[in-house]
C-alpha cells in the first residue's frame, strides 16, 4: 500500500540480524574478527529466529487472510445457494421478478447518482469559491442530512406529504379544497419519490468529497480560465469537475452504495429493487433459493458498478495539487448573492429541516403515551450491540493494519483489499449469506449434542446476537480500515526501525509506539462504526433473534403499522448520535484541506473581485 518497508532504512545490517540483542556493548574484533563472530554465533539463536520471524512475518498475513475469508462466507454461500437451486427457480423470476425489480434499480441509482451530483457538487462549488452572506454556516449545515438514515427521511416525509399531513392541508385550506380528487398532487409513494428522498439524504457524500478537492485544485489553472473569458460556470465545468472526477466518483459511489442497500425506504414507498425483491422472496414467500439468485445478481450488479467506475478512469490522469495561494474567492454581488443562498438553503431544508420538524412534532404529539420502557429496552439493546461491534471491529482493522505495515506479503495485502470489500455489499447479501451457513452449522452441532449427550442447544450461533455481530463486522470493517490506515499512512517507517533497532517485535512496537499514536485515527474509527451500526436496518431486521428490537427495528415496525409518532423519539435519537461524527469529521476537514479558505477571508481585494 505504499509503506516504505521498516528495513529499508539507513540502519546497520548487524542491528536487523534475528536474535541480536541490542543495548550490549559490541565485542572487540581485534583477533581477525573471530571474537566478533564467535559471540554473534553464541546469541544467534534458531529457535529465537523462528519465534521472531513467525511473529512478524507470518501470524498477521495469517489472521488477516482468515478475516477477509470471513468476509468472502457470505458471498461463497450466496454463490453456492444460487448455482444450485431448487428446479424452476431462475425461470419464474427471469419471467416475474428480476426484470422489474432491476429495471426499478437502476433507475433509482441513476436518478440518485445525478441528483447527488447536482446538489453535492454545485453547493460545494458555491461555498468553496464564492463569497456570499452565510457561507460559513451553509459550509456546517449542508451535510447535516447525513446524519438521517433513508428509511426515517422516508416515514417523515410520508408524513409530511400525506393526505392528512402539513402539505395538503394548508392547500385544501387556502384554496377551498374539499377532496382530493378536487387537486393534483404528486405522489410520494413511487420511484420519483424514492429518488427525491435518498438524494435529499445522500448528496452530503458528494458534497464532502467535492468541497475537499475544490480546495485543493490548483489556483494556476482556475487563473488560465478566467483569463481566457471562462465565467464562474464556466470555469466548473471546464477545470472543476475535470479535476475533481475521482473525487466526485468516490462521493456518488458512497451514495449509490448506500441507496443499493436500503429496504426500509423502498419498502415504505412502495419501490420494487433488487434489495425489497430479496427480503419479499426470502421472508414472504420463504424461498431461499430464489432470494439467493437475486442476491447474486445484486453482487454482480455491484462489482459491475465498481468496474465501470474504474474502467472510466483508466490511462487518466487527474493533478489536484494546489499552489502557494489560496483559492480565489469571487464576491457575489446582492442578487446573485441571495441567489447562492437559495441553492444552498434548498438540499438543507430538503434533507434536514423537514424530516427533523416532523420527528419534533411526532414526539410532541405522542407526548406522555410514548412507550419509554420499549424505547428505553430498544435503546439498551442497540448500544450494548453497537459498542461491542465497534469494539471488534476496531481490534480487527488494527491487526489488519499491523499486517500490512510489518509484512510485504502479497497474498496479506489482497486479503487485506478483500476485506475491505464489505462495505459494497448490501446488507441483505450478507444477512442471506450468514444465514445459510451458520443454520446448517448449527444443525450439525445440535444434532450431535443431543445424539451423544441428549442436550438440546438450538441455534446458538444463527438464532442469537451472534449472528448480527458478525454482519456488522463484515459490513463495517471497510469503515473502520480506512480510518486506520490514514491514521497509519502519517506514522515515518522510521520509528519502526528505530523500534527494532532496540529491540522492539512486532507486538511491543504497535502497543508501545503505533497505539498511542494512532489514537485519534481509532477514536474517530470506534465512532463512525458505532453510528453505521444503530441504524442499520436490512442486515438487522433479517438476521435479528426472536423478541430481538433495536432502535432501528423498532422505528421500522412502527412504520410498517402506520404509528409514525411513537417512531420519533427512537429516530431523534439515531439522528443525535450520528451527528456526532459528521461535525467531527467537518472539524477536520475544515482544519486541513479547507484552512486555505478560511485564512483568505481577509485577503486582497484583488482575490475577493466581485461577480457581476
Amino acid at each position: 500500500m505504499g509503506i516504505p518497508h521498516p528495513c529499508a532504512t539507513a540502519v546497520p545490517p548487524a542491528f536487523h540480524a534475528p536474535g541480536f540483542r541490542q543495548g550490549t556493548p559490541r565485542p572487540s574484533s581485534t583477533h581477525g574478527g573471530a571474537t566478533v563472530i564467535a559471540t554473534r554465533a553464541a546469541r544467534w539463536s534458531p529457535t529465537r529466529a523462528l519465534a521472531r520471524t513467525l511473529r512478524a512475518e507470518a501470524l498477521l498475513p495469517v489472521i488477516a487472510i482468515g478475516i477477509s475469508l470471513i468476509v468472502a462466507l457470505p458471498i461463497a454461500a450466496v454463490a453456492v445457494l444460487a448455482v444450485a437451486p431448487a428446479p424452476g427457480v431462475w425461470p419464474h423470476l427471469l419471467a416475474t421478478t428480476l426484470p422489474f425489480a432491476l429495471r426499478q434499480t437502476l433507475l433509482l441509482m441513476t436518478g440518485v447518482a445525478v441528483f447527488t451530483l447536482l446538489a453535492g457538487a454545485g453547493t460545494a462549488w458555491l461555498v468553496t469559491m464564492y463569497r456570499f452572506p452565510g457561507r460559513g454556516l451553509f459550509d456546517w449545515l449542508l451535510i447535516l442530512p447525513l446524519a438521517l438514515p433513508t428509511y426515517i427521511t422516508a416515514y417523515c416525509y410520508g408524513e409530511f406529504l400525506d393526505y392528512t399531513g402539513p402539505v395538503q392541508t394548508a392547500i385544501r385550506s387556502l384554496f377551498g379544497f374539499t377532496s382530493y380528487q378536487d387537486y393534483a398532487f404528486p405522489e410520494i409513494r413511487s420511484l420519483g419519490g424514492a429518488i427525491f428522498i435518498m438524494s435529499a439524504v445522500l448528496y452530503p457524500y458528494v458534497y464532502l468529497t467535492a468541497r475537499a478537492s475544490f480546495a485543493l485544485q490548483s489556483t494556476h489553472a482556475l487563473d488560465v480560465a478566467r483569463t481566457l473569458g471562462r465565467t464562474g460556470l464556466g470555469a466548473l465545468f471546464a477545470v472543476g469537475l475535470p479535476m475533481a472526477r475521482p473525487a466526485l466518483a468516490a462521493g456518488v459511489s458512497l451514495a449509490l452504495m448506500e441507496a443499493l442497500n436500503d429496504i426500509g425506504a423502498v419498502d415504505y414507498l412502495g419501490v420494487q429493487t433488487l434489495t425489497s425483491s430479496i427480503y419479499a422472496a426470502w421472508i414472504q414467500r420463504s424461498s431461499l433459493a430464489g432470494a439467493a439468485q437475486l442476491a447474486l445478481v445484486m453482487f454482480v450488479f455491484v462489482v459491475g458498478l465498481i468496474a465501470l467506475e474504474r474502467y472510466g478512469r483508466r490511462h487518466r490522469r487527474f493533478n489536484s495539487a494546489g499552489s502557494d495561494r489560496p483559492v480565489p474567492e469571487l464576491r457575489l454581488g446582492a442578487a446573485k448573492g441571495w441567489l447562492a443562498v437559495l441553492a444552498c438553503a434548498i438540499p438543507f431544508v430538503a434533507g434536514f429541516v423537514v424530516p427533523v420538524g416532523m420527528l419534533i412534532d411526532g414526539v410532541i404529539a405522542q407526548g406522555a403515551q410514548y412507550g419509554f420502557s420499549d424505547y428505553a429496552r430498544a435503546a439498551g439493546t442497540s448500544l450494548a450491540l453497537s459498542t461491542a461491534a465497534a469494539g471488534i471491529v476496531v481490534a480487527l482493522a488494527l491487526v489488519l493494519g499491523a499486517a500490512l505495515r510489518v509484512s510485504r506479503n502479497r497474498l496479506a495485502a489482497d486479503a487485506i483489499r478483500i476485506a475491505a470489500l464489505g462495505y459494497a455489499i448490501p446488507g441483505t447479501v450478507i444477512a442471506l449469506g450468514l444465514i445459510v451457513p451458520l443454520g446448517a452449522l448449527d444443525n450439525v452441532v445440535s444434532r450431535l449434542l443431543n445424539d451423544q449427550f441428549g442436550v438440546n442447544v438450538g441455534l446458538v450461533l444463527s438464532g442469537s446476537a451472534f449472528v448480527l455481530l458478525l454482519a456488522y463486522i463484515i459490513r463495517f470493517m471497510a469503515v473502520a480500515l480506512n480510518a486506520i490506515e490514514a491514521g497509519w499512512q502519517r506514522l515515518s517507517p522510521n520509528l519502526d526501525a528505530a523500534a527494532r533497532t532496540l529491540g522492539s517485535g512486532p507486538l511491543a512496537m504497535l502497543a508501545n509506539i503505533h497505539l498511542p499514536l494512532l489514537r485519534p485515527a481509532v477514536g474517530a474509527a470506534a465512532l463512525l462504526v458505532f453510528v453505521d451500526a444503530m441504524k442499520e436496518l436490512p442486515a438487522t431486521l433479517l438476521l435479528r433473534p426472536f423478541n430481538f428490537e433495536t432502535l432501528a427495528t423498532q422505528i421500522y415496525n412502527f412504520a410498517s403499522q402506520e404509528q409514525f409518532e411513537r417512531s420519533a423519539l427512537a429516530a431523534l435519537t439515531i439522528v443525535a448520535v450520528g451527528l456526532v461524527p459528521l461535525l467531527l469529521l467537518h472539524r477536520a476537514l475544515t482544519g486541513t484541506q479547507s484552512r486555505p479558505l478560511l485564512q483568505n477571508s481577509h485577503g486582497t481585494s484583488s482575490d475577493r473581485r466581485e461577480a457581476r
